[in-house]
């Protein structure tokens, strides 16, 4: 089953339960990838679709932290919720170790020097991830990989 049938499916049981969060959450990523479908003109795959609601969640990360500079509480919570049900459709997150280990194969595999190499390894390690771990945790391990000792 896509992810897309998934959401939709989801969609489906929050209007018939009455779970205003997540009816509300889904139907905002179902318009996201429509957009994003209209704007390319392609049929996104799980793929694209794993990157947009990374994106979404990221994008809702982001609003928390700036709702706790308001104190905004409420904002918060609700962000909060609707991270939970982004993540449900999500691969499970790769660990740090994991993701570490990827980033040393790849340096040796590339035969990776130093920072000026930091593209040369993210487009062997990106695949391999394939979603489990946000783009800015794999470069920063990379960076943090590639720096002199």
């Amino acid at each position: 089953m896509t992810i897309k049938t998934q959401l939709n499916e989801s969609m489906k049981d929050a209007m018939k339960s009455g779970d205003e969060i997540r009816k509300r959450t889904v139907r905002m990523a179902l318009a996201a990838v429509k957009q994003a479908e209209v704007d390319k003109r392609v049929e996104l795959d799980d793929t694209a679709v794993i990157n947009l609601l990374q994106k979404e969640v990221k994008n809702r990360r982001e609003a928390i932290e700036e709702a706790k500079k308001a104190n905004r509480a409420d904002l918060i919570a609700e962000n909060e919720a609707e991270i939970k049900v982004l993540e449900v459709f999500l691969p499970k997150a790769m660990p740090a170790e994991d993701l570490r280990a990827l980033v040393q194969a790849a340096i040796a595999e590339t035969g990776a020097a130093g920072a000026g190499d930091m593209g040369k390894v993210m487009k062997t390690v990106m695949p391999k991830v394939a979603g489990r771990a946000p783009n800015d945790m794999v470069s920063a391990a990379v960076k943090e990989m590639l720096q002199p000792k």
